[in-house]
């Protein structure tokens, strides 16, 4: 980077002129005596500081652009104390309209933020606000907003929405801007800027069929012969082969990566017959360690494991109970697990691994460990550990966006609504627009364990709707086996949705590594190519030519759809044109769904 300084002519302040990398396109800068040319600005600079996006070798006056910046966002956007050097924000004023989302997938039907009072402080919560147990996934330190603008910072902070103003503290946040002044830049240049994409994908078949969880069929008790039996069950009924699976207890304790023979009496013979069906397999595991176990002691003795601040080893509670912490941080105890995974792969051919737990909860901020790591950074060295592996999924992830991991939302219940198959298109565009594309909804009809009970029969038509959902996500599993829970008509009307996610699977794997090069999110809020929809929650984008509306009413006998600007060829062949709004009738197999007429494409774009 050159530096020089230049002064005006009438001496009244000096610009340093700047060869910016291209790459971050922020402007940096020295000034003196500003307030005496621009009394209006005095010590509370523009953003424009950060907007002004200087070209290669070319020497920028933040100054003599304030006027566009403003005829942008208005006179009365401003953010206060910018340190310079760095470009650092603690408020943003927000722009009429301005809208913003990021930080934390469990606030995905809270987004877009804007006038509505809303905290969270990024370093010690992922999970619901109203319960932290609960909820949780994936969050990072970036904010983007409608009108162009982006907070980022490489560690944690505070961020609050009070009185039209963007509160953050604590990091060390940078505000940038980007071009086209749209959601779509902003997120843009925070991805070239911060968390560039790697141009690597996940395994292809992660997305190019479905992928059959477990969990739900034998939870806590999968054995061998009911894996064979689970997947042999969902070909026979008509599903094409997909990535296998096996969740907890597999394994004779936590952090003891090695099968149960008890349950597992020939692992490679079991893997061998699911690749000859054209399956791969993964692995369920955590970063917990059973206590009172050979692989405890040792890791204890070897100190790999995490400590409380009074340096004794910690023993955390999860959902499963208590259990000690390995030290992620710790490169030797990483290494350690990923022999352990290795010889899983090399003896037995698995293929890879479902990372779960890892989360914020799991950790404290005074925890002793061997590189002194925050809660966050013990999250994303996980995370590190995952991408390791092509196929691989986690659930919490801090950081880490533009890397080559699947991400899935938490165990939903299976219920209508905001708690349940409303939560998934918000949520799931929350996680992309953090910087991970290749997202993957809960399992059809509902994850949480708690909810599945003999007692408690399944809602068939809310099974289907959750199917058709996330069957034009760019990825989809199932847990539950329709043909066991299902009846005839609602079994078919499953099989339908998974037929159509075929059809399309070339077009979906074209966006994955369209999504590995660009970095941008697969499935989009309207709002990312459109201005006017920010709050359209229940319809998305897949890439910019599909748009998206699912049922996601129960008993719904219409769907009401909103079509942006262009021409939108619907199921049916018909060209229907936006902006409007149309209402469709719908039956319990009908998936909405429009391809943008290519034509209407280029004409606005």
């Amino acid at each position: 980077m050159a530096l020089g300084n230049e002064q005006s002519s009438d001496g009244s302040h000096t610009k340093r002129i700047v060869d910016i990398d291209p790459s971050l396109r922020q402007m940096r800068f020295g000034a003196s005596e500003a307030g005496k040319r621009h009394p209006q600005v005095g010590n509370q600079l523009d953003p424009l500081i950060m907007w002004a996006e200087a070209r290669e070798d070319e020497a920028v006056d933040p100054f003599g652009a304030i006027s566009s910046y403003q005829e942008l966002f208005g006179k009365s956007s401003e953010i206060r104390h910018i340190t310079m050097a760095t470009a650092t924000v603690d408020e943003v004023v927000l722009a009429e309209g301005e809208c913003w989302w990021g930080g934390a997938v469990a606030d995905g039907q809270r987004m877009p933020f804007g006038p509505a009072v809303h905290r969270r402080n990024l370093a010690t919560s992922a999970g619901f606000l109203t319960n932290d147990q609960d909820g949780a996934n994936q969050s990072a330190p970036l904010l983007v907003s409608n009108r162009g603008r982006y907070i980022w910072s490489e560690d944690a902070f505070t961020f609050e929405f009070v009185d039209s103003t963007l509160r953050v503290t604590g990091g060390n946040p940078v505000v940038g801007t980007g071009r086209p002044p749209t959601l779509a830049g902003a997120f843009r240049m925070a991805s070239r800027a911060h968390f560039p994409p790697s141009g690597a994908t996940p395994a292809a078949a992660m997305f190019a069929s479905p992928q059959y969880n477990t969990w739900i069929e034998m939870p806590y008790v999968p054995t061998q012969q009911g894996v064979l039996d689970y997947v042999r069950g969902l070909l026979d009924s008509g599903f094409p082969p997909g990535v296998v699976i096996i969740d907890d207890n597999w394994s004779p304790a936590y952090g003891t990566w090695r099968f149960d023979l008890s349950r597992f009496p020939y692992p490679t013979s079991m893997i061998q017959t699911l690749h000859s069906w054209g399956c791969h397999v993964m692995l369920w595991i955590v970063p917990f360690v059973s206590p009172d176990t050979h692989q405890f002691r040792i890791l204890h003795k070897r100190d790999l494991l995490v400590r409380d601040a009074d340096s004794s080893t910690a023993i955390r509670h999860w959902w499963n109970g208590y259990s000690a912490v390995l030290d992620i941080s710790n490169p030797v105890a990483g290494a350690r697990l990923c022999e352990d995974l290795d010889r899983l792969v090399s003896e037995h051919g698995v293929d890879g691994f479902k990372f779960d737990a890892g989360d914020l909860r799991d950790f404290r901020s005074g925890d002793r460990n061997a590189a002194m790591a925050e809660p966050t950074e013990q999250c994303e060295a996980w995370a590190r550990i995952a991408a390791r592996y092509r196929f691989n999924e986690l659930r919490a992830c801090w950081k880490m966006g533009g890397q080559p991991l699947a991400q899935r939302l938490h165990d939903k219940p299976p219920l209508w609504g905001a708690s349940g198959l409303a939560s998934l298109i918000p949520e799931s565009i929350a996680q992309g627009l953090i910087g991970h594309p290749f997202v993957c909804p809960d399992m059809v009809g509902g994850g949480d364990v708690n909810y599945c009970s003999a007692d408690r029969p399944v809602d068939q038509e809310l099974f289907v709707r959750y199917a058709q959902c996330a069957a034009l996500f760019p990825m989809m599993q199932f847990s539950m086996a329709p043909a066991r829970v299902l009846d005839a008509k609602h079994l078919h009307a499953v099989q339908a949705a998974v037929r159509l996610r075929q059809q399309l699977a070339t077009e979906i794997l074209d966006l994955v590594h369209e999504a590995a090069a660009s970095g941008e999110p697969i499935l989009r809020p309207l709002a990312y190519h459109f201005s006017g929809y920010e709050h359209v929650h229940d319809q998305f984008l897949l890439g910019e030519r599909i748009l998206v509306a699912p049922v996601l009413s129960q008993g719904a006998s219409t769907r009401s759809v909103e079509l942006p600007p262009g021409s939108w060829i619907g199921v049916d062949g018909r060209s229907l044109t936006g902006p409007n709004q149309v209402e469709l009738p719908v039956d319990l197999e009908s998936i909405p769904w429009f391809r943008r007429d290519e034509q209407g494409l280029r004409d606005t774009l």
